[in-house]
């Protein structure tokens, strides 16, 4: 999501949170709002991948994105939605701990998202948006879907078994 618009357009996202923070994606990358269904583990994926859900037929993988975005304390609950994300023409399901709204953000209420910020591969915040006195983590959708998750160093991280295969040789 880039935050370089021309003055007066707004910004259409899809509020929700996760854990005390509100975050958003741009409106035109989600497909649907689900409820959690019964997930399907996946073997060697990476921790923060749940498994996949049949939605009406196609087969979407589920990320867990409280767990993707660190926060330490994770509990399921019925408000729990996934939203259903489509990027590079496939969908993603994003686990979250409830979706709130449509949020509209004139432009000029964005700002780019701490330089600091930048100095780190893993980075997914594409900008801060001011609501109603609050803040919205703008995320880059591309970035929190690449599941080969990079280190500083640039060493990709691998799945599960992955780690433990390698831990039980030395």
């Amino acid at each position: 999501m880039s935050t370089a618009l021309a003055p007066g357009h707004d910004f259409h996202i899809v509020g929700f949170q996760v854990g005390r923070e509100t975050y958003g994606v741009p409106i035109t990358s989600l497909h649907e709002i689900v409820r959690v269904p019964e997930i399907t583990a996946v073997p060697d994926a990476p921790e923060f991948v749940e498994g996949v859900i049949n939605l009406r037929g196609k087969i979407v993988s589920v990320i867990d994105l409280r767990k993707r975005l660190g926060e330490k304390k994770i509990t399921a609950s019925r408000r729990n939605r996934i939203l259903v994300v489509e990027h590079n023409g496939r969908l993603s399901g994003l686990i979250v701990d409830s979706a709130s709204e449509v949020l509209k953000i004139p432009a000029g209420d964005v700002e780019a998202s701490p330089k600091i910020l930048h100095e780190n591969e893993l980075n997914c915040v594409t900008g801060l948006g001011k609501y109603k006195g609050r803040l919205i983590v703008l995320l880059d959708i591309t970035r929190l879907l690449d599941v080969g998750v990079r280190t500083q160093k640039g060493a990709v991280i691998q799945g599960k078994s992955e780690n433990r295969r390698a831990a039980a040789a030395k």
